[in-house]
């Protein structure tokens, strides 16, 4: 029987109203519910198949063999579809600034704006969250990480719904004092946000720390009433040290075994350095033997009357979880730094240093990760991907994905973009950072799976799979093969198989690593067809491994 979606009760035949008696009964019992609330552009997907289509007068090449930034212009469900198939599991670290659901006129799903007094307001707002995390969350790696700035409006719903979709994470919120002056409320005048980071639980250190404004050096020997040796046995072990520096570390002392003084000569400028005071009394380390190698960057020696002390100096420290300064004022480094780097009045962009301090605690030390933002606006993450690769080295790379309702892919965010790669003279210490960018509009393939389609839809996914590759340079291009390069492998595309020996001519002149895409109107490997290549060749049918992702998102 068709779902009734009119809730006035009594109006519903018996029949409906025992259905939906037995509906209610299997509903979760605690967690976030909501009403699933249907979109366009979800819809579209049962009709037409989305693809990538290059714009290339807006391609940016300024960085010779360096890493290719992407910029998506759709809407994001449409191109998160895109990126299921081009990066499923590429993914480092998705940081996203969704539309708040403030009640204000500023975005728009399901084809009408969402009041303030909508009685559904939060469940169309979790409806449309959720379909596009669900989608997110099979593009980032294993050890990928998810951030999410949010205000009060819809923080508690977000925290509860990211723990559906992410089991087994850690989910932490970070509170940041964005606007110092304030947005007055009828109770409290709001001058803080969030920012929510899904993380994997795992026993190593995930998040990055953070420099101190001042070093801070203590004693490496623990000193007081919980300091003797007896209240940790791991922890009294000897450092080794010779001319000025730590040159190794023993193994923990036996129960019985007493050293002599706290600095031991051991052989001509060697020395063990013991945790005892200058009373003799044997105490302990502030580390036990199996973690001490993760802080031995952070240990030198002082030389005393009685022979060499351990200190440690700590240059960094965790991030604490309320973030306040200047450079987090979204006014000053958000509002004001989009309008002088575009022309434009952008509504309620995040602070640049905001954006630049989240990717820091996650990508810091991953110096080619790759960063999603597929709610991009005024394009401040890409910003911020630059920004880091000039200050701490690295090949970070970037992917944003942005609708153009009132312009905001072309006169917003991608000539900021363009900015920070050209360089702007308002702002030289934070553009001219040469990088490359590719531009792409989604575009679409009728989804009835005849054979005119798979060809319509294999001719179009050029793009995609360029992108899927990483290989932009075109090397040759025929009716029936297409062949494009980067720096370390190429990818060939095949039309007709007819047109494999043709290609496999190609693949032997020029060597090397290969990734093949053969047209296929069946799901047919062509494995064997390249079984005597002593090059490194992986095939693919297409379309058919696009279908295959397609039909798992796009389910009736």
């Amino acid at each position: 029987m068709p779902k009734n979606d009119n809730k006035n009760y009594d109006k519903w035949t018996k029949e409906q109203l025992v259905d939906e008696v037995a509906r209610l009964r299997k509903r979760k019992k605690y967690g976030l519910v909501w009403e699933d609330k249907p979109e366009d552009v979800v819809e579209q997907c049962k009709i037409e198949l989305p693809v990538l289509k290059e714009v290339k007068n807006k391609a940016i090449a300024k960085d010779k063999n360096g890493p290719v930034n992407i910029l998506i212009e759709g809407d994001n469900y449409h191109a998160l579809s895109v990126l299921n198939y081009t990066h499923k599991g590429k993914i480092d670290v998705i940081y996203i600034d969704p539309p708040y659901n403030t009640g204000a006129k500023n975005w728009k799903y399901n084809n009408h704006f969402i009041e303030k007094e909508d009685a559904y307001r939060h469940s169309k707002w979790l409806s449309m969250m959720a379909k596009r995390l669900l989608l997110a969350k099979s593009l980032l790696k294993k050890n990928g990480s998810l951030i999410c700035a949010i205000d009060e409006n819809e923080h508690a719903n977000l925290i509860l719904l990211l723990k559906q979709i992410f089991v087994g994470r850690n989910v932490d919120s970070i509170t940041i004092v964005h606007n110092p002056r304030g947005v007055q409320g009828k109770n409290f005048s709001y001058n803080h946000e969030y920012a929510v980071f899904v993380y994997p639980n795992t026993k190593e250190k995930y998040i990055s720390n953070v420099p101190r404004d001042k070093t801070l050096t203590r004693n490496f020997r623990v000193d007081g009433s919980n300091s003797p040796r007896h209240t940790a046995k791991t922890c009294f072990y000897p450092f080794f040290v010779s001319k000025g520096k730590i040159i190794g570390v023993g193994e923990v002392a036996k129960k019985n075994f007493h050293p002599k003084k706290q600095t031991v000569k051991i052989k001509k400028d060697v020395f063990a350095v013991w945790p005892i005071d200058i009373r003799g009394i044997e105490r302990k380390w502030s580390y036990s033997r199996n973690t001490v190698e993760e802080i031995l960057g952070e240990l030198h020696i002082k030389e005393s009357s009685h022979g060499f002390e351990i200190k440690r100096s700590k240059e960094e420290s965790p991030y604490k979880t309320v973030w306040v300064g200047a450079k987090y004022d979204a006014n000053e480094y958000g509002s004001k730094l989009v309008n002088g780097l575009t022309g434009i009045q952008f509504p309620f962009p995040k602070s640049l240093y905001t954006v630049q301090e989240c990717l820091l605690a996650t990508t810091k030390y991953k110096k080619d990760a790759i960063v999603l933002d597929f709610f991009a606006g005024s394009g401040t993450t890409g910003h911020a991907v630059a920004l880091i690769n000039k200050k701490y080295g690295g090949s970070r790379r970037f992917i944003l994905c942005t609708n153009n309702e009132n312009n905001i892919a072309t006169d917003v965010c991608y000539p900021r973009v363009k900015a920070v790669i050209d360089g702007h003279k308002k702002y030289r210490d934070i553009t001219g950072i040469p990088s490359n960018l590719k531009y792409f509009r989604t575009a679409f393939v009728d989804a009835e799976p005849n054979d005119k389609n798979k060809e319509a839809l294999t001719r179009q996914a050029t793009d995609m799979l360029c992108m899927r590759e990483d290989t932009f340079e075109p090397v040759k291009e025929t009716k029936l093969i297409k062949i494009f390069r980067n720096s370390k492998q190429h990818t060939g595309i095949v039309f007709d198989e007819s047109a494999i020996p043709a290609l496999k001519k190609e693949i032997v002149k020029i060597g090397g690593i290969w990734g093949v895409y053969v047209f296929s109107l069946s799901d047919d490997t062509f494995d064997e067809e390249f079984e005597d290549m002593k090059e490194k060749i992986t095939v693919a049918p297409i379309p058919e491994a696009i279908l295959r992702v397609y039909r798992r998102l796009f389910k009736p």
